[in-house]
C-alpha cells in the first residue's frame, strides 16, 4: 500500500513538473494539517457532549466538511478540506488552526514585508514569491501587493490612535532613524520609541515622522501619546544625547531618569580619536558602563580622562558633557542593566529598513517609510526578549532603592 502511495506521489510530481522531495513535503504538510484540525474538531465536540436539548439531542455535532480550500504556506499551496460543525443553539465553531478566511499561512503574510524591506520591488514580487511557494502561490500578483501595503497604512493609521489608558511603560528607549525618501527634499527621521511594560515584555510603543529629531517633533510625539491615555511617566528613559527628546520629555512628564545610550556615546568619542588608539580606548570604554559599581565605572572614566586629556580634548569633552547620566543604570537592578544601557532595540530593528531604503535609493514617500518601520517593528516585536529579572519591576515602580543593581533594605539604608 505504502509503495503504491510512493508511486502515486512521483508520477504526480512528474505530471507537474515538481521535483519528487518537494511532492512529499507538500503532501506531508497537507496530511498534518487535516489530522491536525480533524482532531480539533474532535476535541472540540468531545468537550460539549454533554449539552443536549430537551429531547436528549446533542447540541453541537460533526456536519460533513466544508468546500475544499487553499492555504498558501511555505512549502507551497496546501489544499484541505476542514470539518464543518453544527450548533443546534446559538453558539458557533471557530478554528484555532484554520480561521475562516485564512488563505496563507503567518508565515507567509511575514515574508512579504521581510521581502519588501529586503528590496524587493511590488513588480517583482510574483516572481520572487513564486520562487519560494511554487508556481501554485496564487493572490500574491503585484496588484495584491498594493492592496497589501494599502491595508499596512490603515493599520498604522489605527494603531497610532490605540488607546493606552490602560497602558504602564517602567522604561522607554528613545531613538531617531533616518531614511532616505524620493519625494522630500529632506531626509526623513523617523522617530521611535519603545516600552516596557510592568511584566517586563517590549512593546513598540510610537513611530512618527519628525523633522531632525527636534524638540518640537519629540513634543508632538509625547502630547499625542498623552491624547491616547499614557499618562504615567517612566521610570528611565534612555536615548542619545538628542537633546530634542531630553527637552520635551522633561517638559511632557516632568523630571525623569535620564540614560545616554553608551553606543551611541561610544561611536561619538571613537570618531574624535585616530584609528591608532581606538581599540585601547574602546577597551577603556567597555571598563566603564561594565564595571560591577558605580565607584568602578568611575575610575575607568577618570582614567580615560587622565589618559587622552591632552592629546584628545574633544573625545575627552563628549564624554564628560553626559557624565550624570551615562551611570544612572546604576541604580537600577542589576539583572536589567544590559537593557538599560544602549538603544539597541531600535538600532538592531530598523537597520533592514534602512537596508532597503538604500538599496531602492529611498522609499518613496514618507507614509511608506513609516509604515515599513511599523511592519518591521511589529515582526520583530515578537522576538524581542523579555526584561531579565522582571520580576524586580514592581519594585522599580513604588520606589524601592536599588545602589550598585542591589536593593537596599531599610537597615542597609
Amino acid at each position: 500500500m505504502s509503495e503504491n502511495k510512493v508511486i502515486s506521489l512521483e508520477e504526480r510530481a512528474k505530471e507537474e513538473g515538481k521535483p519528487f522531495l518537494e511532492q512529499l513535503l507538500q503532501e506531508g504538510a497537507r496530511k498534518l494539517l487535516q489530522a491536525a484540525i480533524e482532531n480539533e474538531v474532535i476535541d472540540y465536540i468531545q468537550f460539549h457532549k454533554d449539552r443536549r436539548d430537551e429531547h436528549g439531542q446533542r447540541l453541537v455535532v460533526r456536519n460533513g466538511h466544508l468546500p475544499e480550500r487553499e492555504v498558501v504556506s511555505g512549502v507551497g499551496p496546501i489544499r484541505v478540506r476542514q470539518p464543518r460543525v453544527r450548533h443546534r443553539d446559538k453558539g458557533r465553531f471557530s478554528s484555532a488552526i484554520l480561521p475562516r478566511y485564512m488563505r496563507r499561512a503567518p508565515s507567509v503574510d511575514a515574508l512579504i514585508p521581510a521581502l519588501y524591506l529586503k528590496g524587493i520591488s511590488t513588480g517583482d514580487f510574483t516572481e520572487a514569491l513564486e520562487a519560494i511557494l511554487g508556481e501554485g502561490a496564487s493572490g500574491l500578483s503585484a496588484t495584491n501587493i498594493v492592496r497589501l501595503k494599502a491595508g499596512w497604512e490603515a493599520d498604522y493609521k489605527a494603531w497610532s490612535q490605540r488607546d493606552l489608558s490602560q497602558k504602564r511603560y517602567v522604561y522607554w528607549w528613545a531613538d531617531g532613524v533616518y531614511f532616505n525618501v524620493r519625494l522630500d527634499e529632506e531626509r526623513t527621521c523617523v522617530l521611535v520609541l519603545i516600552g516596557a511594560t510592568e511584566d517586563g515584555t517590549k512593546e513598540l510603543l510610537a513611530v512618527v515622522d519628525g523633522y531632525r529629531e527636534s524638540s518640537q517633533s519629540w513634543r508632538e510625539l509625547l502630547g499625542q501619546l498623552k491624547r491616547q491615555g499614557l499618562s504615567a511617566a517612566p521610570k528611565l528613559a534612555i536615548g542619545d544625547g538628542s537633546l530634542g527628546f531630553w527637552i520635551a520629555l522633561q517638559e511632557e512628564y516632568g523630571p525623569i531618569a535620564q540614560q545616554r545610550c553608551w553606543v551611541h556615546k561610544t561611536v561619538n568619542i571613537l570618531d574624535k580619536m585616530p584609528k591608532s588608539v581606538q581599540g585601547k580606548a574602546k577597551q577603556l570604554i567597555h571598563e566603564m558602563y561594565l564595571a560591577p559599581t558605580r565607584k568602578a565605572a568611575l575610575a575607568a572614566y577618570n582614567q580615560f580622562i587622565s589618559n587622552y586629556q591632552i592629546k584628545f580634548p574633544k573625545a575627552c569633552e563628549c564624554l564628560e558633557k553626559d557624565q550624570e547620566v551615562l551611570f544612572t543604570f546604576y541604580d537600577f537592578p542589576a539583572q536589567h542593566w544590559p537593557h538599560l544601557r544602549t538603544t539597541n532595540p531600535i538600532e538592531s530593528t530598523f537597520a533592514t529598513v534602512r537596508l532597503r531604503t538604500h538599496r531602492i535609493k529611498g522609499s518613496g514617500s514618507r507614509i511608506a517609510t513609516l509604515t515599513m518601520v511599523f511592519k518591521l517593528g511589529l515582526e520583530a516585536q515578537k522576538h524581542w526578549r523579555r526584561l531579565q529579572g522582571f520580576e524586580l519591576i514592581p519594585k522599580v515602580v513604588t520606589g524601592v532603592r536599588f545602589v550598585d543593581g542591589e536593593e537596599q533594605t531599610q537597615q542597609a539604608a
